[in-house]
Order: C-alpha cells, then sequence, then structure tokens
C-alpha cells in the first residue's frame, strides 16, 4: 500500500472518531432542550447519557463490532454500519417523544461502539512499523476535531435560532416557521447524519485489510464463534495479562476524562464562579489544543521517541492538572476568580495538551499491536466494552453518590480522579511495551510464537 492510499484510508476510517465523539458532544448539548420538550427528569437524562455512545450503548456495540470484524472482516463493518449510525441520528433529529428519542441515542451508541474495534484495527494493520503511531494520532485528531466543531455549530446556531426564551422556556411551535425550540439540536444532528453518508460512502470503497486476508487464508477459512473467540481471548495467558495492563492503563484515565465530559461546567462554574460565555471559551481552547496535541505530538512523535518517555510526559502533565485544580483552584475561598484565573488557564492547558497524545492514544495503538489479527478486534470489543461499561456505572453511581454538586463532594471526587490517574501513569510507565517500529507480524512471534491458540 503506497503511502497516499495509507494516509485515504486513515482519513476515511478516522471519521468514524469524529462521528463518535460529534454525537457525545451534540447529546450533551440537547440534554437540557429535551428534558423540556419531553418532560422527563434527571433520572432520564442520566439514563440517556448511560445508553449511548458514551457508556453502555458502545460498550455492546463494541464487544458486537468487534468479533464481526474478525470473523467477517474489516470491511463487513464499513459497508454496514455507518448506515446504522445515520439511522440512530435521524431518529434523534427526527424525535417527537422520549421512546423514539431513546431509540435513536440507543442505535447510534450501538453503532458507534461497533467502529471502534474495525477503525483501529484497520489503521494498524495497512500502516508500516514507523508509521502506526502517525496515523493513529490522525484517527484522535478527528476524534478531538468532533467536539471542537459540533461546539463551535452549537454555539453559532444559539445565535441564530435560540433554543429557549427570555424566561427560560422552551420557544413554541412556530417559531422558526412549523419548528420550535428544538430546530437547532435538529440541525446539529443533520450534520452528522449527512457526515455520517459522505463518511460510508468512502469507507464502504476501501479495500479489505490484506493483514487480516492473508490470516483468513492461512487458518484456511475456519471462523471462531463468538464463544470461541472469547475463549481464545481470556483462556490464553499472554493475553490475560495484556488485557489486565491494557484496562488499567486505559480505564483509569478515561474515568477521569469521562468525569471532566459530564461535569466541566460545574467544575468552572464551582471554581472559577464564571460566566456561560467564559466557560465556552476555556471549553474551546481545551479541544484546540487537545487536538494540535494529536497531531503536533503523538502523530509527529509517536514513531520516533519512545514510547515510555512520551506516555510519562502525558502521564505526569495530565496529574498535574487535576492536582492543580483539587489541591489548589478548589481551596482558594469564595469571591476570589481573580486569583484563580490563571490557575484555570494551567488546568486547560496542561490537560488540553496532555489529551492530545494522552492514554487513549496508546490504548488505541498498542491494543492493535499486541495481539493477533485473527481475534484482534475481538479482544479490542472486549476491553471497550469492560471500560466503556465502567465508566456507565461510575456516571450512574459513584458520581452521583460522591455528591459533586458540593465543593467538599467534588474535592473527593477530584482526589479519587488524581488517584486513578496516578494509577495509569505508574502501570504506563512500568510495563511499556516493546512494539515501536516492528511489524505486527514480528510482535506476534515473539509474543505468541508460530503457533497461536
Amino acid at each position: 500500500m503506497t503511502l497516499s492510499q495509507e494516509k485515504k484510508g486513515t482519513i476515511a476510517v478516522s471519521l468514524t472518531n469524529f462521528l463518535d465523539s460529534g454525537c457525545i458532544v451534540a447529546s450533551g448539548v440537547a440534554l437540557a432542550a429535551w428534558a423540556i420538550a419531553f418532560n422527563f427528569d434527571n433520572v432520564w437524562v442520566s439514563i440517556l447519557g448511560a445508553v449511548g455512545a458514551n457508556a453502555f450503548g458502545a460498550a455492546v456495540g463494541a464487544l458486537i463490532g468487534g468479533f464481526l470484524a474478525d470473523r467477517f472482516g474489516r470491511k463487513f463493518i464499513y459497508t454496514y454500519n455507518l448506515l446504522v449510525y445515520a439511522t440512530g441520528v435521524f431518529l434523534i433529529m427526527c424525535a417527537v417523544n422520549l421512546p423514539m428519542l431513546c431509540a435513536g441515542i440507543v442505535i447510534s451508541g450501538l453503532s458507534v461502539g461497533a467502529g471502534v474495534p474495525s477503525s483501529w484495527s484497520y489503521i494498524s494493520e495497512m500502516s508500516s512499523s514507523t508509521s502506526r503511531a502517525a496515523n493513529i494520532g490522525i484517527s484522535q485528531f478527528a476524534w478531538s476535531c468532533g467536539p471542537a466543531v459540533i461546539f463551535l455549530i452549537a454555539l453559532l446556531f444559539s445565535f441564530i435560532f435560540p433554543t429557549f426564551g427570555p424566561d427560560g422556556a422552551l420557544l413554541p411551535a412556530g417559531t422558526y416557521g412549523p419548528f420550535d425550540g428544538l430546530f437547532a439540536m435538529r440541525l446539529l444532528f443533520l450534520i452528522l447524519f449527512v457526515v455520517a453518508l459522505i463518511a460510508w460512502n468512502l469507507q464502504r470503497k476501501l479495500e479489505e485489510s490484506k493483514d487480516w486476508t492473508e490470516k483468513q487464508s492461512a487458518a484456511e477459512g475456519k471462523r471462531d464463534t463468538f464463544i470461541q473467540m472469547m475463549g481464545r481471548a481470556l483462556t490464553n495467558s499472554v493475553n490475560v495479562k495484556s488485557i489486565v495492563f491494557l484496562v488499567a492503563v486505559y480505564l483509569t484515565w478515561n474515568i477521569v476524562a469521562g468525569t471532566m465530559g459530564q461535569f466541566m461546567p460545574y467544575m468552572y462554574a464551582a471554581a472559577g464562579h464564571l460566566d456561560d460565555t467564559t466557560i465556552s471559551l476555556l471549553q474551546a481552547v481545551m479541544w484546540i489544543l487537545t487536538a494540535v496535541g494529536s497531531l503536533a505530538i503523538f502523530s509527529k512523535f509517536g514513531d520516533k521517541i519512545p514510547h515510555r518517555i512520551l506516555f510519562a510526559a502525558t502521564a505526569v502533565m495530565a496529574l498535574a492538572a487535576w492536582v492543580v485544580m483539587v489541591f489548589f483552584g478548589m481551596q482558594l475561598e469564595a469571591g476570589t476568580a481573580d486569583s484563580w484565573g490563571w490557575l484555570l488557564w494551567v488546568f486547560v492547558a496542561l490537560w488540553g495538551i496532555s489529551a492530545g497524545f494522552s492514554a487513549q492514544c496508546f490504548y488505541a495503538l498498542w491494543s492493535t499491536e499486541l495481539f493477533p489479527t485473527l481475534y484482534r478486534g475481538g479482544v479490542q470489543g472486549i476491553m471497550f466494552f469492560l471500560v466503556r461499561g465502567v465508566l456507565g456505572i461510575w456516571s450512574l453511581v459513584a458520581v452521583a453518590g460522591l455528591g459533586v454538586e458540593t465543593p467538599a463532594g467534588f474535592v473527593t471526587a477530584g482526589i479519587i480522579m488524581c488517584g486513578f490517574l496516578l494509577v495509569s501513569l505508574v502501570v504506563g510507565v512500568i510495563w511499556c511495551p516493546n512494539t515501536q517500529g516492528r511489524t505486527l507480524d514480528e510482535i506476534t512471534e515473539e509474543r505468541y510464537g508460530k503457533h497461536i491458540d
């Protein structure tokens, strides 16, 4: 595969990441308006947040999609999956009641999860040994662009098509022709619908992974059932050690990132008593720094700088960001927003840049390198299921139980998250795998020998 074909395939596949994060952010932006329009309470707000692309929906989708990608090929996923996604966001766009909205969120969430194992596997399998990290960095850049683009469009729409009136009520039917205050939210999902169809048209034209095709030929067409795939993944001691390592590195970081996604506006408001415009600015800057970090650091240096050094740098920066927030910012007395202001920007800079080459980037890379082609997607599906499933439980139970709506509860949660980041740092640095600059076949043979069980 030529370099141009490699990059073209990477970009086409990376659109899945854009749609993943874009769906999560668009749903978050629309939740308040949906709650008023469809008359549901905070219980359903939590449920909708948990069953979609950010947690349980993606978890189940990854388990299914990983198995299908190994059994029928990466192209099988690209032929159908984004049509499922488009169906989900179309239902959300047209939703007139809670059941219709819930169905759309579940369907799009399942599709998001199903696409993750195939995307990372395909990118690694089509990359050379000296460009895997660079291409994974491009996919992470696309993931970072999802929130940035949707956030900016939502901000623009808020001026053109306001959702709420001066009294805080949802604008009634007829405000925008036949449309009401949900018009801007529907436009957001229309954009995702159109991008999904464009991405599907690009992805369905991709060639099958040559690595997967060769390994299938060597296996003489024998294909595992779901139970056999689970058995291969969970009974081989090499696999189990790799799964424990990767889940420990990624889950601990992802709990913090997921919590930030849900409670970031409160964090800014509680710590600095900031207005909505300032909060929006901080959010935008953080995501821009993350996108820049993906390209300028991980994509450019991920194949050159030793992974242990690069991982240590991002993990230390992420931990330092939360130490600043919890042990300095949240300890300031109320009314000291001026003193806190510069610390907020330190937090935004540290976390934003570090997120660009974070544990998620290394997880995406290592999870494709450490497992054989024949069940690479399936094992990724298992791990993603565990990570997103635990995040869903944390969001529904642990976070609410800690009372993050109060400063004391938020400090407690922050200390716990510092602990998670410390675990990710220690595990990643000590047990960093030696895969850099080596082909997937070389890595597999060293770890499993010539015969793979």
